[in-house]
């Protein structure tokens, strides 16, 4: 795989790049505005507390000045308040980069036709997404959702953090990047490769039951790295001393500090890549945006992700069985 497999032609580039500067022109023009926005829509909502809050100082027993019950109905109805008002003190800043988004990322990604982008909205694939590959979790948010076809495949791409609700706070079970594609040939089961550590490898075996069975590629360093699970062993076999291992180890070289999750259930494969931050984020409202800093990074990291869907979508595919040589013009035909 190459990076220069993926760039947008000259053309493409420099109305790229023309948007760009469209897009910063504006943006000065909305950093502006929330710079007023800000200090006035929670500078209003302070007043209006503390208004409040005088009045209820008047009816309350004076040794509960700030204090008494409505106080603290109060407090707790400002916190929600500042939240709703800075959240709209920057809305101008949000609907500028979203807009961004849907008017470039058809020109930046060129490499996917049919391309389509959401943001917040459940991905249609997520209920695909086999639990035992995601491990238990309580609650889910999205962030971009990116569709389309890529090398005549189709896939659905989104940001997604998965967590687990706890007696005293939560903890994220996943949170990144997840690939979903159609397989080139379905697999018989469910094939699962998760990174070793942590309890995800022991909920695989509890969700799969007795029908679990634990493979080994072969390959000391990927072995080290990965369990491989599955409820179809002589099907699973094959793939995870081929293939599979194989892609697993081009992600280990090309991400090594991410330990990405691969899923094979029927028509449909999974990859999952571990990510703290906002996969195709652009940078804040008070930063300059840059195509080389901030536009490139993107069209690599979708290149690269697609291209390993491409690889796992075939790897059940069959090797081909080697074709008889055509006998020479002449030649006696074998007599057994």
């Amino acid at each position: 795989m190459d990076f220069q497999d993926f760039v947008p032609g000259e053309e493409a580039v420099a109305q790229i790049k023309a948007d760009i500067a469209a897009y910063e022109a504006e943006r000065r023009q909305v950093q502006r505005a929330v710079l007023w926005r800000v200090p006035v829509f929670v500078g209003g909502v302070l007043v209006i507390v503390a208004g409040v809050g005088l009045t209820f100082n008047l009816l309350a027993d004076p040794s509960e000045q700030w204090l008494s019950a409505p106080h603290i109905f109060l407090y707790v109805g400002a916190l929600a308040a500042l939240f709703f008002a800075y959240r709209q003190a920057v809305a101008p800043a949000r609907r500028l980069r979203n807009s961004f988004r849907q008017k470039v990322l058809p020109a930046v990604f060129v490499f996917v036709d049919q391309l389509r982008y959401r943001n917040g909205e459940k991905p249609y694939t997520f209920e695909q997404l086999p639990k035992e590959v995601t491990a238990s979790f309580t609650t889910q948010s999205f962030g971009d959702v990116i569709s389309g076809t890529y090398n005549d495949f189709g896939f659905e791409l989104f940001e997604v953090r998965l967590s687990r609700s706890g007696k005293k706070n939560s903890v994220d079970v996943f949170k990144g990047v997840v690939v979903a594609f159609g397989a080139a040939v379905p697999f018989p089961g469910l094939l699962v490769a998760t990174p070793r550590g942590g309890t995800l490898f022991g909920f695989v075996r509890k969700m799969l039951g007795g029908k679990a069975g634990e493979l080994k590629s072969g390959v000391a360093a990927i072995d080290a790295r990965y369990k491989f699970t599955t409820d179809n062993t002589k099907a699973a076999r094959p793939l995870v001393t081929g293939r599979l291992a194989q892609t697993l180890q081009w992600l280990i070289e090309g991400w090594p500090d991410r330990p990405a999750r691969v899923a094979l259930r029927g028509e449909t494969g999974f990859l999952m890549m571990p990510h703290a931050k906002d996969f195709f984020a652009l940078p804040s409202i008070s930063r300059r945006l840059d195509y080389d800093r901030h536009i490139a990074p993107m069209i690599a990291n979708l290149g690269s992700l697609l291209a390993t869907a491409a690889l796992l979508r075939k790897v059940n595919v069959p090797d081909q069985a080697p074709q008889p040589a055509e006998p020479e013009a002449g030649a006696e035909p074998p007599t057994g």
